[in-house]
């Protein structure tokens, strides 16, 4: 079993965290890669911060430009961007090229790559085999994983080998199949089960733990209980980070968004909008004019 490091334990109760602005992952003045221990100390000083995710080079250099401090190449790609109803058919192929092109558009922020369905699920060499080819091919900082008790191994032999794995409990989308989309950790046992994969990840070495779709007080309860940081998304305010889709935070993904998702733009307007107005400039021979022509 891993040994918390002493940069991993939380601080001593009552000692006011550190306010050197310096050090802060958002807003900080490092212009250096963020890293993992980076995310352990921001714990200590009771920092809280933001997370996004990103799928291309474009996207992602935007958002490192705006100081987002850590970055997930999540396989929701495959909801926001392959077209695939569920995150399930996503592969590891499709994975790798996306992770390398988020690097490749950034230069301070933590990438943290996912494992996709059917990568790790048979066991800790599999995982290792498939985490080795991100940090390889695509040059990611770390790895996220689904699962709490059911990826302790998986988890223990990546941080063993050298590579930082973010853990992912609650629900988990490359579950649907078995769970559905709903709240995981209503009622008692529930909570329990819960809280044992919570543990189960930070003994096994994770640097930090999401928990998605979980009751606010639940998620506090294990925010409170564990060292390393947590993530939320749609678990309320008390966790040590936040996480949303990039495409649901601005707006461009259509349909129904998730009750926990709160719209900061509406980009889906502003690209409809403008695809029209560049139509009808083609349409009645207003576009291109003599300044946009070559002679």
């Amino acid at each position: 079993m891993t040994q918390l490091s002493a940069a991993q334990k939380q601080p001593v109760q009552g000692v006011r965290p550190s306010t050197d602005s310096s050090k802060a992952l958002y807003g900080g003045k490092s212009t250096r890669r963020i890293t993992v221990r980076d995310i352990t100390a921001a714990k200590e000083r009771g920092e809280k911060w933001p997370m996004l995710t990103a799928y291309d080079a474009m996207t992602a250099s935007v958002f490192d430009e705006a100081g987002i401090p850590v970055m997930l190449v999540g396989d929701s790609a495959g909801n926001c961007h392959l077209g695939y109803e569920t995150t399930v058919p996503v592969t590891m192929d499709e994975m790798t090229m996306l992770s390398a092109a988020v690097v490749r558009g950034t230069s301070r922020a933590l990438i943290v790559g996912d494992l996709p369905f059917g990568s790790y699920q048979e066991g800790p060499v599999q995982a290792l085999r498939s985490a080795t080819r991100l940090v390889k091919e695509a040059g990611v900082g770390a790895v996220k994983l689904e699962g709490g008790e059911r990826s302790h191994r998986q988890i223990e032999l990546l941080v063993e080998s050298g590579i930082p794995v973010m853990a992912h409990i609650g629900l988990t989308p490359q579950s649907v199949n078995a769970m559905g989309y709903r709240v995981q950790g209503r009622g008692e046992e529930a909570a329990h089960q819960l809280l044992r994969d919570a543990k189960a990840v930070q003994d096994a070495g994770a640097f930090a733990v999401v928990l998605e779709l979980v009751p606010a007080e639940l998620a506090g309860e294990v925010t409170r209980t564990l060292q390393i940081p947590t993530v939320g998304i749609g678990a309320g305010p008390e966790t040590d980070a936040q996480v949303l889709v990039w495409t649901d935070m601005l707006g461009l993904t259509g349909g129904k968004v998730p009750k926990f998702v709160k719209k900061y733009a509406d980009l889906r307007e502003v690209m409809g909008s403008a695809a029209k107005a560049f139509a009808e400039d083609v349409v009645g021979g207003t576009f291109p004019l003599e300044e946009h022509s070559v002679h």
